[in-house]
């Protein structure tokens, strides 16, 4: 069954200008979403993940700009997209976003339930007892207890977790078709995170939602994602099902990502980090971004830039190591022990 395209990014290219010099951000990625999905979007700091998303609603800092390139939503090409007007069409009504930090996303002097109302008043032309009503039902949605009593509080009166739940319910408060989650879980620590995470999926579920997670955590999103997007140096690397990226990933900075699990570090040995540093995007790559910090580049890793190699029908990757005249180079012994967690695991269960 064909799945139905909700966004589509075509070869987009994005650029900044800093200090009198051009970084270019986005190398020409296309993506398609499909409706009802869980897209996660991973890589280190710096690989572009949240540039890309931010121009699904128009978010890109002033000196940043779509070079080339389109993002079709709704017979629309938001690419094109240049005044706030023509945004607030879009932005909290059809596509939203939770930040990484609730403490920078709150005003401190306006309480709860006035936040959440201000997306009724911009977008819905809520007010009065309706708004109320309506804001108390999403923080009980979002599971804050007590919603009547909290919707008079001020963001300082609550904890870390349960300001990220208030986050999540402003951007839920127009009922958007698509909600990206920049790194929701950053600033919690392990339970809360799971908690949070699964309040996104139950959402998910009961809104029909498209959800996007951004974040450097493989192991945050394996339990929420269908698809996986990696990304590096303003570049998807690999896209797959959950599965194929974990069970059986191509591109050797997706091993590498993925050795770094600390779940799966081996007691009393140091855990893995890859080496080296991200490419300076002022100047233009050649070849496979990844190359310098790949100990299996082969010699043309460094002189041409990878096509994408199709493993599946779902599941391709940007590297020459998929190329049939490559030599044949084993994954680490940590990327063949998820293989045989996985097998193990099919097999007693």
């Amino acid at each position: 069954m064909e799945r139905e395209v909700i966004l589509s990014v075509k070869d987009l290219n994005v650029k900044f200008s800093l200090r009198g010099k051009v970084l270019h951000a986005i190398r020409g990625i296309s993506l398609d979403l499909y409706k009802g999905e869980s897209l996660a979007i991973v890589g280190e700091s710096g690989s572009g993940k949240s540039v890309f998303c931010k121009n699904f609603i128009g978010l890109l800092d002033k000196n940043g700009w779509v070079d080339s390139g389109t993002i079709e939503y709704k017979d629309m090409d938001l690419a094109k997209f240049k005044k706030d007007k023509e945004w607030s069409k879009i932005r909290g009504k059809e596509i939203a976003m939770v930040m990484q930090d609730p403490m920078t996303s709150l005003n401190p002097l306006k309480t709860i339930g006035w936040q959440i109302e201000e997306a009724f008043r911009l977008h819905q032309d809520l007010k009065g007892e309706a708004a109320k009503n309506k804001a108390i039902e999403i923080l009980a949605d979002v599971g804050i207890p007590d919603p009547a009593r909290r919707y008079g509080q001020y963001p300082h009166e609550f904890s870390g977790g349960m300001r990220q739940r208030v986050v999540i319910a402003i951007a839920m408060a127009c009922n958007p078709r698509i909600l990206i989650c920049d790194e929701p879980t950053t600033a919690l620590d392990v339970t809360i995170q799971a908690q949070i995470l699964n309040l996104i999926k139950d959402l998910k579920d009961k809104y029909d939602l498209t959800t996007i997670y951004i974040t450097h955590d493989l192991g945050v999103v394996a339990n929420v994602a269908d698809r996986i997007a990696v990304m590096y140096a303003g570049d998807i690397v690999e896209i797959g099902t959950c599965d194929e990226v974990f069970y059986n990933p191509k591109h050797p900075y997706t091993w590498a990502l993925l050795s770094s699990l600390p779940q799966l570090g081996v007691k009393g040995e140091d855990l893995y980090a890859i080496k080296g540093t991200p490419p300076n995007l002022f100047h233009p790559i050649r070849g496979d971004a990844f190359a310098a910090r790949n100990p299996q580049a082969l010699k043309i890793d460094f002189e041409h830039r990878p096509p994408y190699f199709e493993v599946s029908p779902t599941h391709k990757a940007r590297t020459w190591l998929l190329d049939p005249r490559a030599p044949k180079v084993d994954p680490p012994a940590i990327i063949q022990n998820i293989r045989n967690i996985k097998r193990g695991g099919v097999e007693n269960g």
